[in-house]
């Protein structure tokens, strides 16, 4: 049977007790943290269809949109490539180490606080610092880089921890939800040479110490992108963890790869989307560091690496729906078949796993990989309740059924890499004669009836006690399927000639997507009400709200307080001269050893508890351990549209809470590779 090897990976993970104890951890946690996040906008079904429709708009017009974001990205000083496929990809990787500074390539760097496995074998290699990236994964980057001797290390910590294992991540959003933490405290024990321990607070401070000193030596940066929003050019990372602002900001080269479908037309698109996405993904209603780039940091090369690899053949097939995904792994939480197996179950005919598992990977894995993978669509059941979680409204049962029938690249209706239109791809061939009997039967009524009969009388003879058939292994379903008895009389036989009454389902209402409802506050809401909605949303995220009328003489108070005796502080946010009255040394320059750092907010989000600032503060908002934030009350908006128009032009992010994660069995931990404190001091002052 073709499919033993899928069947027999399925068997082995539903038979695992410690595979099955993660994922339903994972998937309960999830699924609950979402419902919360979307009770917050009553209107997310009107969202969703807005988010739908813009998907559909960027798909149909995607070599304009295309055109004018690469057009805005070069007047911006991003050096863009295109590139067809996975191996262009990678070449365009290797020439841009090829091409970096000789002075950066031998630096002569002592590895000994590389983590053994991750060592390169090669003198003064280069080092690569990679933030999350599933298009990465998709053209097996980093295979293929350290071939040619580059070291590259994942920095988001499920990631870290599945390369460590030499693993694919089993999960878009959470790449190490399949562990548990003693599998995890085993690992780091072994490779990176601390005490056994499955403390997760410990065990995430461990990968911070190795990984701090990753993102500090690193020649390249290399991420992945959420969205770019072609009207400005700009590239939209979402992240919790802090890695990648690390990435994009501390190297001098910065490479970020995109899929060339990740577009959204303007800002206020962008802002519709990041309203669903972390919504979606991690139940949040904005992730901790949302970052907006539009030019390179000041003196640092950015490169765009903009994919097809099969997204245009895709495009132009049945499958074209698929391309709206914003990857918010939504459909594999909410899959009933996936909550079982695992993203490491979906393997392709060559035993490889596939890089999208779950609803969404079953259709976009045989689009762009062909049909190795076109199995997988049989891996569901049906439910819709992939359709239901998609926060842009994807009719995914749609689009599997169309892979099984062989639809997966072409509009022509022949499948993947030359298999015909020809119904069941994925099933054996028994399953595939037994269906093709059953549509010849079904269309006939007469014939139909006569089979009833004929099944009906055999069932009574094969099993007359139970009621229930088993069908034969071979079928694919007799490993856990029956067939109820068929009845003894057909339904006409049992109906008569009586007319049956069929009452018409009514038509749900309509909404007029070119008319979105607005969620903003009334414009009449007073300053107070939203500094007091800022300071509730924050404080829900472990953030810490001082409301003052001297904002700095209360920031002396509590370094004092502290006992800090240097701050890194931003220009013209503090007086310097209360700090030296006060004896608290400061420097504008970074310092990765100081604790604390001292910025300014441009605006806060009452409805996220969120604060905007530049991107290029950097010693003062991510590397230290407390981060702490001047925002006057008057600078509080109601949500993330109102702040949209500030960041145009400019490399901004917007920072919720203190740094975070939840990649080891789900436990949220407090201060990763961020700060672990953040304090806002609200100064509610009349002053200007």
């Amino acid at each position: 049977m073709k499919t033993d090897f899928f069947r027999k990976r399925i068997l082995e993970s539903i038979n695992d007790p410690t595979l099955q104890t993660a994922l339903d951890n994972n998937t309960e946690r999830r699924l609950k943290g979402r419902d919360l996040a979307f009770a917050s906008i009553p209107d997310w079904r009107e969202r969703r269809i807005r988010a739908h429709n813009i998907r559909a708009d960027v798909i149909e017009r995607l070599d304009e949109y295309l055109e004018t974001f690469i057009a805005r990205n070069e007047a911006n000083g991003v050096i863009v490539h295109r590139a067809k496929d996975a191996r262009e990809a990678v070449g365009i990787v290797l020439e841009i180490v090829k091409d970096m500074p000789q002075s950066r390539r031998e630096r002569g760097e002592d590895q000994k606080n590389i983590p053994v496995h991750l060592r390169s074998s090669v003198a003064n290699p280069v080092l690569i610092a990679k933030s999350k990236s599933m298009v990465s994964e998709e053209i097996e980057l980093n295979h293929a880089l350290e071939k040619e001797g580059i070291r590259v290390v994942e920095t988001d910590l499920g990631e870290y921890i599945v390369q460590l294992r030499h693993e694919r991540p089993s999960h878009i959003i959470t790449p190490a939800a399949h562990l548990k933490k003693e599998q995890v405290a085993q690992l780091f024990h072994e490779n990176l040479g601390i005490p056994y321990t499955d403390d997760i607070t410990e065990l995430t401070a461990a990968a911070r110490k190795v990984l701090r000193n990753i993102f500090l030596t690193a020649d390249i940066g290399l991420s992945g992108v959420n969205f770019g929003a072609a009207e400005t050019g700009a590239v939209c990372i979402v992240t919790n963890e802090g890695n990648g602002r690390m990435v994009t900001t501390l190297p001098k080269t910065h490479i970020a790869l995109m899929g060339m479908e990740r577009l959204v037309p303007n800002l206020d698109d962008l802002a519709l989307m990041l309203s669903l996405l972390p919504r979606s993904a991690t139940g949040q209603k904005l992730t901790v560091y949302t970052q907006l780039l539009h030019k390179p940091m000041p003196g640092q090369t950015r490169h765009l690496i903009i994919l097809d690899n099969g997204r245009s053949r895709i495009r132009a097939s049945p499958l074209k729906e698929s391309l709206y995904c914003i990857r918010c792994g939504a459909c594999l939480n909410a899959c009933p078949v996936f909550r079982e197996l695992g993203g490491h179950a979906y393997i392709g005919r060559d035993k490889s796993i596939a890089p999208y598992p779950g609803p969404i990977g079953s259709v976009i894995s045989p689009g762009l990989f062909g049909e190795n993978y076109v199995h997988l669509a049989q891996a569901s059941s049906l439910c819709g309740a992939c359709r239901d979680a998609c926060p842009v409204d994807i009719d995914l049962p749609k689009l599997l059924t169309r892979v099984r029938a062989g639809q997966s690249s072409s509009p022509s209706g022949r499948g993947a890499r030359g298999e015909g239109n020809n119904g069941g791809a994925g099933l054996t061939w028994s399953t595939k004669f037994f269906l093709q009997m059953y549509t010849r039967l079904s269309t006939q009524p007469k014939l139909f009836a006569l089979s009833q009969k004929f099944a009906s009388l055999t069932t009574t003879l094969l099993s007359p006690r139970s009621g229930w058939m088993r069908l034969p292994a071979f079928t694919g379903w007799g490993y856990s399927k029956d067939l109820p008895r068929f009845a003894g009389k057909t339904f006409r036989e049992r109906i008569g000639n009586r007319k049956l009454g069929i009452g018409t389902l009514g038509n749900s209402e309509l909404v007029n997507s070119s008319q979105p409802q607005s969620t903003n506050p009334p414009t009449s809401q007073s300053t107070n009400l939203l500094t007091d909605q800022f300071t509730t949303e924050l404080t829900a995220l472990s953030g810490n709200v001082h409301q003052t009328e001297n904002a700095a003489n209360t920031i002396i108070e509590f370094l004092i307080s502290r006992n800090i005796k240097k701050i890194y502080l931003q220009p013209n946010v503090l007086d310097d001269n209360l700090l030296r009255q006060a004896n608290i040394n400061f420097t504008h320059e970074p310092d990765p050893q100081i604790a604390v750092g001292v910025t300014k907010a441009w605006v806060g989000l009452a409805d996220t508890g969120s604060v905007l600032e530049a991107d290029e503060e950097l010693p003062g908002s991510l590397l230290p351990e407390v981060h702490i934030v001047v925002l006057k009350s008057k600078d509080i908006l109601p949500s993330l549209p109102d702040a949209m128009p500030m960041v145009k032009d400019k490399n901004a992010v917007f920072i919720t809470g203190p740094s975070r994660t939840a990649d080891i069995e789900m436990t949220l931990t407090i201060g990763v590779h961020g700060p672990k404190e953040l304090h806002v001091f609200v100064d509610v002052s009349n002053s200007g």
